[in-house]
């Protein structure tokens, strides 16, 4: 249910006051040339000032926030990108990615990005282990990619991301390690195949400001388990998105970034000690999972389809 704040009684003075600052700092922008910044930032002016007026926001409070803000920076860098994790845990990032990826046919629903994607993965070929020697039970995963008419997308490049089995990415260990990531094709029938490991829960950082703000109001840096994908195809929209581990209890008390889908959630299948892999891996010594994910892309410019 959406909430609604209800503003402090002003008099009427004071209201035209606060209008009167609003159209003017709104006008300051009516020369810009570009019309799309025109648009935004006379849009967040409006917005800002808004919230500003309906929260009735104390000067101590504003210190705060700009306090808060200058934290987040601060923390931010290379390896750490701590405005992403602020924008996922208020649902900004998902939001975004609402209107930009709108709901064509079956197309595969899309998720938060998050701050761990990092360019020129390792290429494995199918069949191929992404883990790298990333601590973690191993899984299969295999599928298709298909175009929302049903067609197999050959090379369509599928990168994959993931953390290890303690909550961790490899660029969170600080010693330039590169596991459980990779990127890999898919085959002239639109088929993928690889090695990761069985997601686990874990908490987004939360040892600097934006978990300071979750714990204030009682919330979990907890991310449900996923496995993170990003599939790039010629004259298909780029999808970016998870699966989900059904059962994971972490699914009922909700995902800290607001990413969950239910079409996005797979059965990783437990297989016990010594049953045979698909690709003849020799794990007789312990158990796996496997799973299944079939993608389907959207057109890189779909026609506006009512649903």
């Amino acid at each position: 249910m959406t909430q609604t704040l209800h503003p402090s009684r002003v008099s009427e003075t004071q209201r035209r006051v606060e209008d009167d600052l609003v159209d003017r700092v709104v006008s300051s922008f009516d020369n810009c040339d570009n019309p799309r910044l025109k648009q935004i930032m006379q849009s967040l002016t409006v917005h800002l000032h808004n919230f500003i007026r309906d929260v009735r926001l104390t000067e101590e409070e504003w210190n705060y926030a700009i306090d808060f803000l200058t934290k987040v920076g601060h923390i931010t860098d290379d390896k750490r990108q701590e405005f992403v994790l602020l924008s996922d845990t208020l649902g900004a990032s998902m939001q975004t990615i609402a209107v930009n990826n709108e709901a064509y046919k079956d197309a595969t629903e899309a998720t938060v990005f998050g701050p761990f994607f990092v360019d020129d993965a390792p290429h494995v070929e199918l069949g191929g282990d992404i883990s790298f020697g990333a601590k973690g039970q191993p899984a299969w995963i295999e599928g298709t990619v298909t175009d929302t008419d049903g067609n197999p997308v050959p090379n369509a490049r599928i990168e994959v991301w993931e953390c290890d089995e303690d909550g961790f990415y490899d660029v969170q260990y600080g010693d330039d390690r590169t596991s459980a990531r990779a990127h890999l094709y898919t085959n002239e029938r639109g088929e993928y195949r690889f090695w990761g490991l069985t997601p686990v829960p874990y908490p987004i950082p939360h040892d600097g400001p934006v978990g300071q703000m979750l714990a204030a109001v009682g919330r979990s840096p907890v991310r449900a388990a996923h496995l993170h994908f990003m599939v790039t195809a010629e004259n298909l929209r780029t999808l970016v998105t998870h699966i989900f581990v059904e059962d994971d209890p972490q699914l009922e008390i909700g995902d800290s970034v607001f990413g969950v889908k239910d079409s996005l959630i797979k059965r990783f299948e437990e297989q016990p000690v010594g049953t045979p892999t698909p690709n003849g891996r020799d794990l007789s010594d312990q158990a796996w999972t496997k799973t299944r994910f079939d993608i389907v892309l959207a057109p890189a410019h779909p026609l506006s389809e009512e649903n």
